[in-house]
């Protein structure tokens, strides 16, 4: 009864080592090279315009979350050439200038927010 039960046992074996193996091999190695503590490039400010592991109540800069935010608005509108190139040649010419329109207040947008400065960061 218990010998049918062994391919679970190996199953869940393989598993485990498969997940925990390369986790305790990549330590041994960054270890053995020497890199196991970052250096201050990877410890610096990245993203976020702050140093990190401070104060989470600390006042920062909204500059930042404005250029993401601009970031994504403009990067999920372009996201939608791909599927409008994939059916082009079926739409028609009806749906090509719709997407010029489209297309044209797209640069308008970005021209605006580029004028007033949105874009910059000092």
């Amino acid at each position: 009864m218990l010998e049918s039960y062994f391919p679970i046992l190996l199953f869940i074996c393989i598993g485990v080592a498969v997940g925990v193996l390369p986790v305790i091999g990549t330590k041994v190695l960054t270890i053995v090279l020497g890199h196991d503590r970052p250096d201050s490039e990877k410890l610096s400010p990245y993203e976020c315009g702050f140093e990190a592991f401070e104060d989470a109540r600390m006042k920062f800069d909204v500059r930042y979350y404005l250029v993401a935010i601009l970031f994504i608005l403009f990067d999920l509108e372009i996201a939608f050439f791909f599927p409008w190139a994939v059916v082009l040649q079926d739409i028609g010419w009806f749906a090509f200038w719709s997407m010029m329109v489209f297309l044209g207040i797209l640069v308008l947008g970005f021209i605006y927010e580029w004028k007033k400065g949105a874009l910059d960061w000092e």
